[in-house]
């Protein structure tokens, strides 16, 4: 396949955000007066919508889950943001994906004025052409969602020009539900079932496997 956009995911693709999300998550319960399970069990968190997190895997009620939102995001916005790390190999990935004359987005379910904040403070903004991710109402929620916003900001009309760019299965579904393949990356949260149950059309053991694929 001939790509000429790639689009990336954040959170366990760009960015081991395990720390700062967690923290978040456990700040969220403790304020809702429920205490936090065992730090496995949150991982899940890890790339998703935080209300469908909130939901589906705590088990709260839809009104709950947008009031746990909010308190995450307390803790988020005060620092949590910047409790992450980029993984070992993605500057030079970009930078390899530059000279190629590769166009790189970010497409992330984490809200974009978050997601900017993270890609400035490590230097990696001067390398996305476009950062689409949710509003703080929830416009834009779904993977799929911020997928086709960053096609329409760009004027792409074939999604076979594209590729997707992620570690786990919402990354993968998104993608489909707008005709993308999808590289479902190995060093993320999502599992080798996870991302091949989802129909990822690649899978890359670390980002010089992604870089191949240009």
């Amino acid at each position: 396949m001939s790509y000429r956009y790639a689009f990336f995911d954040l959170d366990g693709t760009v960015t081991n955000s395990a720390p700062g999300i967690l923290n978040s998550v456990e700040y969220a319960l403790k304020k809702m007066g429920i205490e936090p399970p065992a730090r496995e069990h949150l991982l899940g968190f890890i790339g998703p919508p935080l209300v469908w997190s909130f939901a589906n895997i705590i088990g709260m009620s839809e009104e709950d889950a947008h009031r746990a939102t909010a308190a995450y995001r307390e803790n988020y916005a005060a620092g949590g943001m910047l409790e992450c790390e980029v993984y070992r190999g993605i500057p030079a990935l970009l930078e390899t994906l530059h000279v190629r004359g590769i166009i790189c987005v970010l497409a992330t379910c984490k809200p974009h004025i978050y997601a900017n904040q993270i890609l400035a403070h490590f230097g990696l903004d001067r390398h996305f052409a476009l950062v689409s991710g949710p509003e703080l109402s929830g416009v834009r929620n779904e993977k799929h969602e911020v997928i086709a916003y960053a096609m329409e900001q760009l004027g792409l009309t074939d999604p076979t020009e594209i590729l997707m760019i992620g570690d786990r299965d919402n990354d993968v579904l998104g993608a489909a539900q707008n005709g993308i393949d999808c590289a479902g990356v190995l060093w993320g949260f999502g599992s080798r079932e996870e991302l091949e149950g989802a129909g990822a059309r690649y899978l890359c053991a670390d980002p010089h496997a992604v870089a191949a694929l240009f």
